[in-house]
C-alpha cells in the first residue's frame, strides 16, 4: 500500500504566498531577519502551527534560513535563487568569478547601447552610495552597495532574461564577494567602478564590456590560473 501524506492546508498555502510576497517585493530584503513567530502570528491572525509550517516550507525551498538562537533570515528572493544558493555554495571561487565576468561584460555592453537617462541617474546614485560605503569602512554595507550597483547596470541592459538570471544568482555572488572583502576593507582591494560607469554613459560598448569583465578577477586576492 503506497504511503500517503496529509495535504497541506489551504490556509498554510495562503500564508506561504503572503510571506513569499514580502520577500519578492523587497519588503524583507536579502539578509534581513524576518519577524519572529509570535509577531507573524499576530500580524497574520493565524495559528502558530500554520506560521511554523509556512516558514519551514520557505526554508525548505531555500528562501529562508532558520538559525537557532538568532532568528530566520532571507537568503534568496525566489525558489530558483534558493536552488542556486545551495547548488553553488561550494563552487570553485575562480569559476564564480568567470561566470560574473561573462554575465557582467555582456550586460555592460548592452547597457552602453540601451541605457536611458533614468538608468544613468540610478547608476550614478548607486556608484556614489558604493563609494560612501567604502569610505565608511563598513564591509557589509559595501558588499550590498556594490551588488546593487552591478544589478542596476545589468538592469540597464534591458534584457529581462539576463536581469532575472543575474538577480537569482545574487545570493551566490554576494557570498563570494563577502568572502573576498572579509571583515575589514583593505585599500589594495578597492576597485574603481567610475570608468565602467563613464563607458556606459559614453555609449562605448567595447570599453564597458572590457571594464566589467575585469572587475570580478580584480576583487579576488588571486586570479585563477595565476
Amino acid at each position: 500500500m503506497p504511503l500517503t501524506s496529509p495535504r497541506r492546508s489551504a490556509l498554510a498555502d495562503q500564508v506561504i504566498a503572503q510571506l513569499r510576497a514580502q520577500i519578492t517585493s523587497g519588503e524583507w530584503p536579502m539578509g534581513s531577519r524576518i519577524p519572529t513567530e509570535p509577531e507573524l502570528v499576530e500580524q497574520l491572525g493565524v495559528a502558530r502551527n500554520t506560521v511554523r509550517e509556512a516558514v519551514r516550507a520557505l526554508a525548505h525551498n531555500g528562501l529562508l534560513d532558520i538559525r537557532q538562537g538568532s532568528g530566520t533570515y532571507v537568503v534568496a528572493t525566489s525558489e530558483l535563487a534558493g536552488v542556486m544558493n545551495r547548488r553553488f555554495a561550494a563552487a570553485e571561487p575562480g569559476h564564480v568569478a568567470e561566470l560574473r565576468s561573462a554575465l557582467e561584460a555582456s550586460a555592460a555592453r548592452l547597457a552602453a547601447e540601451r541605457r536611458t537617462a533614468q538608468d544613468l541617474r540610478q547608476i550614478d546614485a548607486l556608484l556614489e552610495r558604493r563609494e560612501r560605503a567604502w569610505e565608511s569602512g563598513a564591509a557589509e554595507a559595501f558588499v550590498e552597495a556594490d551588488a546593487n550597483l552591478h544589478m542596476a547596470i545589468v538592469s540597464a541592459s534591458h534584457n529581462e532574461v539576463l536581469a532575472e538570471i543575474y538577480a537569482d544568482l545574487g545570493g551566490v555572488l554576494r557570498e563570494f564577494l563577502r568572502a573576498d572583502v572579509g571583515e575589514e576593507l583593505r585599500p589594495e582591494a578597492h576597485m574603481d567602478h567610475a570608468r565602467l560607469v563613464e563607458a556606459i554613459r559614453a555609449g562605448d560598448a567595447d570599453r564597458a564590456a572590457a571594464e566589467a569583465s575585469a572587475h570580478p578577477f580584480g576583487c579576488r586576492l588571486t586570479v585563477p590560473g595565476a
